[in-house]
């Protein structure tokens, strides 16, 4: 679809689905209403994020000069009023997300996990970066085959690759120890990869209704090589969808001063894939097919 068309898609489905959830109290409950609404900066935002304008300066300056007929009011602002207003927004994304999550996964019992690297600042900074300090760790970025300073991001995707629940944690906290954070529905399976096996830790997922399944620990040692191989062959869908969140959303180098806006800088490009993916299946289209969505 043209660009245009691309606005109007993204911004009447943040408008209705906005006012869908909200319908009971407005978001803001004193003061006067912004200058710009808020479903135009959430648009602004996401449509920004899928172009690869994941700064506030980058995504504002962009819309600003090309886009200005579609958000007249945003002639009437300042950058900084616009990073602010996106910031304070953030619940609203993780709200939208979590809605049109539910809305695409349909209660499906089965669900995908993993995680993928954000780095802090670069390797040799790790020692002495003052950003995020005491919350960031060291860890092993697994694809590049380097050590990184940083956090990871851990994902609980569905098997058609919908994103449903996200958490944030350093670097070095093991990829196990993040599945309960997850909350995967009682009575549902997932399946990691091989740092995901730990029978003790499964007992305990067990023990609330949940099980999860993965590849023997040791690649070397595997007592039935087969399994592993048949289980690893059915999570190419989370690998994609970390491929795209790493590649087209750039979320392994986001940027941010604080943990705070790390945080809703992460939530917005997992809004925006999973916005896309929706968009994707209203057009009769795989959900993951980002590429012709819209057109250069």
């Amino acid at each position: 679809m043209s660009m245009d068309d691309f606005l109007l898609y993204v911004f009447c489905l943040v408008d209705d689905e906005v006012q869908a959830l909200f319908r009971e109290g407005r978001l803001r409950q004193r003061g006067p209403a912004p200058t710009l609404a808020d479903s135009e900066v959430i648009t602004i935002e996401l449509v920004g994020e899928f172009l690869g304008l994941d700064r506030d300066k980058a995504a504002f300056a962009h819309f600003r000069r090309y886009h200005l007929d579609a958000f007249p009011r945003l002639a009437q602002i300042t950058r900084t009023t616009f990073a602010r207003q996106a910031a304070n927004l953030w619940w609203v994304k993780r709200s939208l997300q979590e809605h049109l999550a539910k809305r695409l996964t349909a209660g499906d019992p089965r669900w995908l996990v993993d995680s993928v690297p954000v780095y802090a600042c670069q390797f040799r900074r790790g020692g002495f970066c003052r950003r995020f300090a005491g919350e960031a760790a060291f860890g092993k970025d697994f694809v590049a085959q380097q050590t990184f300073y940083g956090f990871r991001l851990h994902l609980r995707v569905s098997p058609e690759g919908i994103i449903e629940a996200l958490e944030l944690a350093a670097a070095n906290v093991a990829e196990i120890h993040l599945v309960a954070e997850l909350s995967p529905p009682p009575g549902s399976v997932g399946l990691g990869d091989r740092n995901y096996w730990n029978p003790r830790a499964w007992e305990e997922l067990a023990a609330e209704g949940v099980r999860l399944l993965a590849p023997f620990r040791m690649k070397s040692k595997d007592p039935d090589p087969v399994r592993s191989r048949r289980l690893n062959r059915k999570r190419w869908m989370i690998e994609t969808v970390i491929g795209q969140l790493a590649e087209r959303l750039h979320v392994k180098r986001t940027w941010a001063r604080d943990l705070w806006h790390l945080c809703h800088r992460i939530l917005r490009k997992v809004l925006c894939h999973t916005v896309a993916a929706y968009l994707n299946v209203l057009l009769g289209r795989p959900p993951l097919e980002f590429d012709g969505l819209l057109e250069e």
